[in-house]
């Protein structure tokens, strides 16, 4: 066994699931923000997207107890067949990231003063986030991959 193998796997269907929610929530956000274009920076659009920023930074920090992590395990997947395998947890990790990156520039362009620049993060990563859900394509994971084999990211630990 050695350091640069992942933790245990995942449920590949958690992602999506959490996906799901997140997109549904992304939608609502993009609409919110085309209808309030010209009103309060402190819109409805503004406290969602940051509500969807700050459940991306829970699970980047703390997958295991993310809420859409949490309602999957409890209520979802006791329902279902087992897997037929597990993933490596690290891409759709990232992913959520990717995610908190998007929505946070859109959140500080938009206090700044760019009318468009909330609702085209948020309709970004509902793009991604819907990818996901419906057809089970992770654009983060998909760069995630990339940077592995560039080796930016998921490098083995150097050895002590």
């Amino acid at each position: 066994m050695t350091d640069s193998a992942p933790a245990r796997g995942i449920d590949p269907r958690a992602p999506r699931f959490g996906a799901t929610t997140t997109s549904v929530l992304l939608l609502v956000a993009t609409f919110l923000g085309l209808v309030e274009i010209g009103g309060s920076r402190f819109s409805a659009a503004f406290w969602l997207a940051l509500v969807i920023a700050a459940l991306f930074l829970w699970s980047v920090l703390s997958p295991r107890t993310a809420p859409w992590g949490v309602l999957f395990r409890k209520a979802v997947r006791p329902r279902l067949a087992p897997p037929a395998e597990l993933e490596d947890p690290r891409p759709p990790r990232f992913a959520q990231g990717v995610g908190l990156f998007v929505v946070a520039v859109g959140l500080i362009l938009h206090l700044a003063g760019v009318p468009l620049a909330l609702p085209i993060a948020t309709a970004m990563a509902f793009i991604a986030a819907f990818l996901n859900a419906a057809f089970g394509f992770c654009l983060g994971c998909q760069l995630y991959l990339l940077l592995q084999r560039a080796g930016l990211v998921g490098r083995a630990a150097p050895a002590a």
